[in-house]
């Protein structure tokens, strides 16, 4: 989410930035060249002043030589072209003196509106990239109440270009700072706005792995996200509380039956002795009822292995799983299945007593399906944060539909229903794994088999 709205934020604020660039720099441009402007008009309209009192074009006197002086330095000093002309467009006076006025174009049209009686008040624009432009300024030489002559001056316009570029940049240094504060505020709005729903992710996340204590601090965030926290707080509450109350009914149920069976188990095995040996029936009743503790005793442990905590710690967990080869091996031998492995020193934070049991569980899952003279191995290994137990078997294996249904309660395969079990013993190495930050996946084992993998933890707890 937050690289789908950290982007929205950043073109909306970079859009005010340039809408508000554009216009401040256009401005910056009118005000360098206005400047430049006023300056020349003032420089116009003294140099009017002096050409005034010229009497005419064929006499050179003091009033012409001053003028023709003011505007000699004036060329020499600023390096403007500047000329006082008729308006038959001859010289009164010009530096330099092979100067002569442009016939058409900007030039000429400041030229006619002098004559009429106008300054140039707003010539065109210069901009930054417009080498070799120059700017035009025009006064009327007025005697009597009527236009004689025109002060033209012809400026170059590096400078000006120069000081509008050094504004522009300004500007320029100005909007990338704003821009970069925006971002920064851009990151911090949505870390403000998008923390909640981080922090509800992983508590959704917690408690879908079986961590049913996680809540959500609602104290920070939009207040519409802090309603959503305490709502989700009150959801898990009354989801713990169903569950621990489908949990304790379990257990109560598994535990209160056990007498009542224990009890009918008993009346069978007297009745037993009131039959012939060898009755069908009564074997088939003996066996069902078996059968029914055995679903009674893996259904009280899999309310005890939900409800308990874990009790995690650093664990050599290769000499675990050697240790149940070990007690597992008896029973491999006598149904002729190889049962061994890679069982190397490994560490990983772990509860060995829900750890063994888990093992326990996958080691006799596949002990029950691998056929005589093929093996079961059990791998240990390490894998940067994580440590993993390996458990291979060479029975038939599972389908794609198989292996997604593989670990439900009660699950077994319709072509497993003869195989003695109640469908809970992957469920409740689940549930042990899970309490303690671990988890078990199921693949194929190639190249017939099933390839059962327990991961556990190599980082302490909040570590």
């Amino acid at each position: 989410m937050r690289t789908r709205l950290l982007p929205l934020l950043i073109v909306l604020m970079a859009g005010v930035l340039l809408a508000l660039g554009f216009p401040l720099a256009v401005s910056v441009a009118a005000a360098q060249q206005q400047r430049v402007v006023v300056d020349r008009i003032d420089d116009t309209v003294r140099f009017a002043a002096l050409a005034q009192f010229v009497t005419g074009p064929s006499v050179m006197d003091e009033r012409r030589s001053t003028l023709q002086e003011q505007l000699d330095r004036y060329h020499d000093t600023y390096g403007i072209r500047a000329g006082v002309f008729y308006r038959e467009m001859n010289s009164m006076a010009r530096a330099p003196q092979n100067w002569t006025l442009p016939g058409e174009g900007e030039g000429h049209k400041a030229f006619e509106e002098a004559l009429s009686g106008r300054r140039s008040q707003d010539p065109p624009q210069v901009w930054p990239w417009q080498r070799g432009e120059r700017l035009i300024v025009a006064s009327p030489v007025v005697r009597d109440g009527d236009v004689v002559a025109v002060v033209f001056t012809d400026s170059p316009t590096g400078q000006l270009r120069s000081l509008v570029l050094r504004g522009w940049l300004l500007i320029a240094a100005g909007e990338s700072a704003a821009m970069l504060l925006a971002v920064g505020a851009a990151f911090r709005l949505t870390g403000w706005v998008l923390r909640p729903v981080r922090v509800l992710d992983a508590a959704t996340h917690d408690i879908a792995t079986g961590r049913m204590n996680s809540r959500v601090a609602a104290a920070g965030g939009p207040p519409e996200l802090r309603r959503l926290a305490r709502s989700f707080n009150e959801m898990a509450d009354n989801v713990e509380e169903v569950l621990e109350q489908q949990r304790a009914f379990v257990a109560d149920a598994s535990h209160q039956l056990r007498n009542p069976l224990a009890a009918l188990l008993l009346r069978i095995e007297l009745l037993a002795l009131e039959l012939p040996a060898g009755n069908e029936e009564i074997a088939s009743v003996r066996t069902e009822g078996k059968r029914l503790a055995q679903v009674l005793d893996d259904l009280l442990d899999l309310a005890l292995a939900e409800h308990a905590a874990a009790d995690l710690r650093l664990t050599d967990i290769g000499e675990l799983a050697a240790e149940r080869v070990a007690a597992w091996r008896p029973l491999a031998e006598e149904k002729g299945v190889l049962l061994g492995g890679d069982t190397a020193p490994v560490t990983a934070w772990a509860d060995p007593v829900a750890l063994s049991s888990a093992l326990d569980a996958v080691i006799d899952n596949a002990l029950k399906f691998t056929p005589r003279g093929e093996s079961v191995t059990v791998d240990v290994a390490s894998t940067g944060a994580a440590s993993t137990i390996v458990v291979a078997d060479g029975g038939p294996g599972l389908t794609d539909e198989e292996l997604s249904r593989i670990g439900d309660r009660f699950w077994r395969s319709g072509r497993h229903q003869n195989v003695k079990g109640s469908g809970l013993g992957l469920s409740i190495a689940r549930a042990l794994l899970v309490a303690g930050d671990g988890s078990i996946d199921y693949s194929r084992n190639e190249p017939h088999g099933l390839c059962v993998t327990v991961t556990v933890p190599r980082t302490p707890p909040g570590g």
